[in-house]
């Protein structure tokens, strides 16, 4: 799995021919490495929450691509309301599979205007990823290690409005993947936070990957 982080909590996944993109805030995003127009093939479009900095160009990428936009019940009525042709509405619970991707959503401790916010874990080709959205941290994050058990996790470190290093290196501690990817952190200044010091407090507990936005990294599962 190609792993490209398009800044903030953004990240685009390229598996088996499949590219799915994950909380695409572009416009608007002062450390974005291209704006949504260089996304020229998706095929699933997964939104956490409604708050612009992941629905961000979400709806634009999905029509454009003709991708399936993935989200929480409320949010896929409304990007259907705002034409997006082909939508799937699901909520926290069991899984769906899209063109044989198979797709869950998790809790998230966090806010939403519109429905609840969620985390994502994605299956395919063998290989599992959880993106946690925005979230505070919570204990049953090990039960969604023990469910699922993440190959690679992306985890907000920012603070504030989500975990901070010491909370996010907790975290790894329950879910147990065996990569882990800092997200959502020094996009402005009220979440600065330093991915070496969370490296650090993570330790031996899992590898962990710091990528600038724009960067890439190959999952090879063993």
């Amino acid at each position: 799995m190609k792993v490209t982080y398009l800044g903030h909590a953004g990240v685009k996944l390229e598996i088996g021919g499949k590219v799915i993109i994950i909380d695409p805030f572009l416009t608007g995003n002062p450390k974005a490495p291209f704006g949504p127009e260089a996304i020229d093939k998706a095929d699933i479009v997964i939104v956490t929450h409604d708050h612009g900095d992941h629905l961000g160009d979400a709806l634009e990428i999905a029509k454009r691509t003709g991708a399936v936009f993935v989200s929480q019940h409320e949010l896929a009525v409304m990007a259907a309301e705002k034409g997006v042709e082909k939508t799937e509405g699901m909520n926290i619970g069991g899984p769906i599979s899209v063109d044989g991707v198979k797709i869950a959503l998790t809790p998230a401790w966090h806010t939403a205007q519109l429905g609840d916010p969620t985390g994502a874990v994605v299956q395919y080709m063998g290989v599992t990823v959880y993106h946690a959205g925005d979230t505070g941290l919570f204990y049953d994050m090990k039960l969604i290690g023990e469910l699922f058990k993440p190959d690679i996790a992306f985890l907000p470190i920012g603070g504030r409005y989500t975990m901070d290093e010491y909370q996010a290196a907790r975290a790894v501690e329950f879910i147990q993947p065996d990569t882990v990817i800092p997200i959502h952190y020094n996009t402005f200044p009220i979440i600065e936070a330093d991915p070496e010091e969370f490296r650090k407090l993570v330790g031996d507990k899992a590898k962990v990957v710091v990528l600038n936005p724009g960067d890439s990294f190959v999952y090879e599962k063993v």
